[in-house]
């Protein structure tokens, strides 16, 4: 789970200097939970493909700390671009400052 957080705050700070389009705070938080969303439908979507499960048993199946935690995460996930947005902005002030 550490990686998996890691790799949530470098990857949001990628797509900040990436696409300077979303650097307003409601098209960051759109952008993070339209992430989230496909995500969400991807991993469903090939749990029933692959696993031959029901989304039911799917769910049902999670331990629960480690279920939660990860849930915590990916909510977290979505939402990490519109956190990183204040860090990225003072970064970029105080490259064009230098």
């Amino acid at each position: 789970m550490p990686v998996m957080a890691a790799v949530i705050f470098f990857a949001a700070g990628h797509i900040l200097r990436r696409f300077p389009e979303i650097t307003l705070p409601g098209r960051s938080l759109a952008a993070g939970l339209l992430a989230l969303a496909f995500s969400i439908a991807a991993e469903l979507g090939l749990t029933v493909v692959l696993q031959e499960q029901t989304l039911a048993e799917f769910v049902g199946s999670r331990d629960k700390i480690s279920g939660s935690v990860y849930i915590g995460l990916l909510l977290i996930f979505g939402i990490m671009p519109r956190l990183r947005l204040s860090s990225h902005e003072q970064a970029i002030h105080e490259r064009d400052d230098a």
